[in-house]
């Protein structure tokens, strides 16, 4: 029995799997607004098999976009927009749909991805804002300075994490993740490399800590409990000043008391030069183990996890409790489906794609020669006694 196709329940979801789709920005929003595209990508994504997709970070403000074609949820458009996706996004399966709100902080204001062969940080002449962030400094020369919140800013950001956390529950989402790393604005306060403050909110760890628990407090207490909160946490800043795992187990507790249901433990992506250690196959999974040895929270692994076996792995030895796939998710749009083929499980697939499962498929083993030998009996594409010769010599019971 295959443990990543075992369900378990986060908050008040439960998950068809263990496979998370990770959040992945496409900077295909036109003024925060979702297009056809996010409908198309998310709806494939519902196809994978996975059990929870999430979408891409979301702007709780225009200001904490990181690029202009960043989606928001801050209008009422936006939240409209939001809830048709997740309606027809429903109709395509059962898995679980999340979504990530966050602020860029002083990495917004950014090129597209596209166009970051220019430079990053956006010029005037097209179209750059003001960014914020916990300190008056840029990422480098090149990037904006922030202007340094303050009281007023902190207020205005924290209710519009609140207020876009209402908008995504009327939307229909069933799980939220704020987004507290890779540098962006959450991170941004957590970690003394960004935050050189000396009020309330910079210094000790507890005080850093301040603002994105207040977020967090904020948006639990307006996102229902029968649904599921989560934060994506920053487990080293792979830089000798910056926030240390042990830092981060400590932010993690902290969750754990203000009611986060669980968390992802990511790294990096905060200051240039930083030496990051070569990213290899689960090069983060031990951040999630430490994790989920020191608090109650269902724990999700990141970090190039991209076979199915070492996926498994994690799961089955306790590593993690989820598994989050990001680019082998792009690649692969079937990988869960690819997955349970691989680990010998029987899942249904799609109605509209019965003809491609294992038992429907001559040509299955021919392009996944990895996969279990066919064993699959769920879902035959027409009776046995229409005859077998586009179909594997197997017996099916049709259930």
């Amino acid at each position: 029995m295959s443990a990543l196709f075992q369900p378990l329940q986060t908050g008040g979801v439960t998950l068809e799997n263990r496979i998370v789709v990770s959040p992945m920005c496409q900077y295909s929003a036109v003024e925060g607004l979702a297009q056809p595209w996010h409908l198309i990508h998310i709806g494939g994504l519902m196809l994978s098999g996975a059990g929870l997709v999430i979408m891409e970070a979301t702007a709780t403000e225009a200001a904490g976009r990181i690029t202009h074609g960043c989606l928001g949820l801050y209008n009422d458009e936006h939240e409209a927009a939001l809830a048709s996706l997740v309606t027809e996004a429903r109709k395509l399966s059962s898995a679980a749909l999340g979504i990530q709100l966050g602020h860029a902080g002083r990495r917004a204001s950014c090129r597209p991805v596209k166009d970051r062969n220019k430079g990053e940080s956006l010029p005037p002449e097209e179209g750059a804002w003001q960014t914020f962030g916990p300190s008056a400094f840029g990422i480098d020369e090149t990037w904006h300075v922030p202007k340094e919140m303050d009281a007023d800013d902190i207020a205005r950001v924290t209710q519009s994490f609140a207020d876009a956390a209402q908008r995504a529950d009327r939307a229909g989402f069933d799980v939220l993740e704020v987004h507290a790393a890779h540098g962006y604005l959450l991170h941004q306060f957590l970690s003394p490399v960004t935050n050189h403050r000396t009020d309330a909110y910079g210094g000790s760890t507890e005080n850093r800590m301040r603002f994105p628990l207040e977020v967090v407090r904020a948006v639990r207490k307006v996102w229902p409990k029968d649904k599921a909160l989560g934060v994506r946490v920053n487990s080293t800043d792979w830089h000798p000043e910056g926030q240390s795992i042990d830092e981060a187990v400590a932010f993690a507790q902290q969750l754990e008391a203000a009611g986060v249901d669980y968390v992802v433990m990511s790294a990096g992506n905060l200051a240039p030069g930083t030496q990051i250690p070569p990213a290899t196959p689960g090069h983060q999974v031990d951040f999630a183990t430490r994790v989920k040895k020191h608090t109650g929270l269902v724990s999700m692994a990141v970090g190039l996890i991209a076979t199915p076996e070492l996926a498994e792995e994690i799961v089955s030895e306790d590593k993690a409790d989820l598994v989050a796939i990001g680019r082998a998710m792009l690649d692969n749009p079937r990988w869960g489906l690819h997955a349970a083929a691989r680990l010998g499980v029987d899942v249904d697939y799609p109605p509209q794609y019965l003809r491609a499962r294992p038992n429907n498929w001559l040509g299955f083993p021919l392009v996944h020669p990895d996969a279990q030998p066919v064993q699959a009996t769920r879902q035959i594409d027409r009776p046995a006694s229409s005859g077998g010769w586009d179909r594997p010599d197997i017996k099916t019971t049709g259930n």
